[in-house]
């Protein structure tokens, strides 16, 4: 990839229609003057107290909003899911609002059902995770499954600041498609993600 990383976000959010503003939290000079090259807002800078690794998600974002409380809707798009679209941005947008809902989050189908995993006991003994699961031979008979992908965030602040969270029992969850729910964590996903990128020319 010959660009930043966090220029996937930036384009993606400026391509959407349903995003009025585009703001960037950062503590890092260079990264708020690269988003602030791309067309991104970046209207204070995050204490660095907010930008250590031990930092909870929900600490950045409760910052963010008390620097701009005028925003009734709040879209979180982490730098690290590059490969989602303005598409899945207005897909999300339109699902809440089509919903009614107060907090949506996007996932994804798991590749490893929760039925066929296991923890080792004291003896290194297979023990299935989930107790009293059903005895499943086929994977075409499992009940679909999904997993937060870390893409897509969309809470209404009133909501997210009353909860201080982004998933509560209400939640809906948005169904994005394995191709473009890659996370960004570790060297090997960096890799896959810039194989990707180069195959579909973006």
């Amino acid at each position: 990839m010959n660009k930043p990383l966090i220029f996937w976000s930036i384009q993606a959010a400026k391509q959407a229609s349903c995003v009025d503003r585009i703001i960037v939290s950062t503590e890092n000079e260079e990264i708020a003057s690269v988003a602030s090259a791309l067309g991104a807002d970046v209207p204070f800078m995050r204490p660095k107290e907010l930008a250590t690794d031990n930092t909870s998600g929900v600490a950045p974002v409760l910052h963010a909003i008390s620097q701009l409380p005028d925003f009734n809707w709040l879209l979180l798009l982490q730098p690290t899911s590059p490969l989602r679209s303005a598409e899945d941005i207005d897909g999300i947008w339109h699902f809440c609002q089509e919903r009614g809902a107060s907090s949506v989050a996007s996932v994804c189908e798991v590749g490893t059902h929760p039925y066929w995993m296991y923890h080792c006991n004291a003896n290194q003994c297979l023990e299935p995770f989930i107790k009293g699961r059903p005895d499943v031979k086929r994977r075409q008979d499992l009940p679909p499954a999904y997993a937060l992908n870390g893409a897509l965030y969309l809470v209404r602040t009133d909501w997210f600041l009353e909860q201080k969270r982004f998933i509560g029992p209400e939640t809906l969850g948005y169904i994005m498609p394995p191709e473009r729910s890659v996370d960004l964590d570790t060297p090997q996903d960096w890799r896959w993600i810039e194989f990707l990128i180069e195959q579909e020319n973006y």
